[in-house]
């Protein structure tokens, strides 16, 4: 099959434009591979993938073609089957997005992994679909990676119990998740039988050292229909630890709950802002009735809350700010003592002695010129602490 001679976008010996050099006239199933490939040696972060148009690579934050020509239906349908299956078209019709995740193994020692997300659109008036695959990093950062802070850290690891990561969409929960699992791998105990239920699974932990340790990662709903079902599942494998890729719904957080309540380290994520906010958007999913029995079953359980947003970086890149808070014994009974009602003032109080605020953690940033005056005041009033 012919291929294209690539075609210099811009001048300059190191250009990073330049389009893919074996670029078919038709894409078929072996060429979805190496160019996937070839983007991720250009130093993609993102690939974008659509009708009618070209390929595009984001390269430190630019977009650049990464094909000559634009794809039509034929090569999409490829890039379709490839990544999904089959039935993705079908699937795109009924109205749903497809999230997966897909690996190349270009030698038996290298692993290169890719978070895709599948949408349908509308392209020139016809229906058609957009491909986003973000490139993962090949094992999950440590800790001091994320310049987590040590009274996170020492927190991390409860007996028994629930950690809740939490954070708007993009926010980083799914790396800091990842590299909590890697810390907890690289004890000199390791950390026991761990099982991770995720859509799609992101990190994959092959490369840690951890000979104490055992992982295994179910995808949802890949391998199970939904995360309260891995939960359950969970209960019968005998695990230490157990990852609940997000506890998003009542199921969900009642099969947390119920683990944790049997004796394991349960950790999750949710989609809110602020500790306070957290417990009372998990009680929210109740119905009244059952509302108070629940929020003592979530407080009995609750070890750690640790809300992060991302936020750019003075000269470049983006960082984490972080509000967290602590439930040992005596901040739980002094909160079950009280109605459940009264738990988001009391906990905005406590956060200053067993955690700290978001706005505090905004000032140490802003003051050690991290970050601009106009993202401190952003931080300092997201969660009301």
């Amino acid at each position: 099959m012919a291929t294209r001679k690539p075609v210099s976008l811009l001048k300059g010996e190191n250009n990073i434009a330049e389009t893919w050099p074996d670029e078919p006239d038709r894409f078929v199933d072996d060429f979805v591979d190496p160019f996937l490939l070839w983007c991720v040696k250009k130093s993609s972060s993102d690939i974008t993938i659509q009708n009618d148009r070209p390929v595009y690579n984001e390269i430190h934050g630019t977009l650049y073609p990464g094909t000559y020509r634009n794809l039509d239906a034929a090569d999409m349908a490829v890039f379709l089957n490839k990544l999904y299956g089959p039935e993705a078209q079908a699937r795109l019709a009924s109205g749903k997005d497809l999230d997966v995740s897909y690996e190349i193994r270009p030698d038996r020692y290298t692993r290169i992994r890719f978070r895709v997300n599948i949408t349908a659109i509308l392209s020139r008036g016809r229906d058609s679909a957009q491909i986003t695959m973000r490139v993962l990093p090949s094992e999950p950062p440590t800790m001091k990676d994320l310049k987590i802070e040590q009274e996170i850290m020492d927190a991390w690891a409860p007996r028994q119990g629930v950690v809740i990561i939490t954070g708007p969409t993009g926010s980083g929960k799914t790396t800091l998740l990842a590299a909590g699992n890697r810390m907890l791998l690289e004890r000199t105990h390791g950390c026991g039988k761990m099982l991770t239920y995720e859509a799609p699974i992101e990190y994959t932990y092959d490369t840690i050292e951890s000979p104490r340790s055992l992982v295994a990662q179910t995808e949802i709903p890949k391998h199970l229909p939904d995360f309260a079902k891995g939960v359950r599942n969970a209960l019968r494998r005998k695990p230490q630890v157990i990852l609940v890729g997000e506890a998003r719904d009542r199921e969900t957080i009642n099969a947390t709950i119920e683990a944790a309540q049997t004796g394991h380290a349960v950790y999750t994520t949710t989609h809110t802002l602020g500790v306070a906010n957290t417990v009372q958007r998990m009680l929210s999913t109740y119905d009244m009735a059952e509302r108070e029995e629940r929020a003592i079953a979530l407080m009995e359980t609750l070890r750690l809350v640790v809300t992060q947003v991302l936020v750019p970086r003075i000269g470049g890149g983006r960082m984490g700010c972080r509000e967290w808070m602590k439930f040992p014994d005596e901040v739980r009974e002094k909160l079950m003592d009280m109605h459940f009602t009264k738990w988001p003032n009391e906990i905005q109080r406590m956060i200053v002695d067993y955690g700290q605020s978001m706005k505090r953690s905004a000032e140490i940033i802003f003051e050690a010129g991290l970050i601009d005056r106009r993202h401190y005041l952003l931080l300092s009033s997201s969660t009301g602490t």
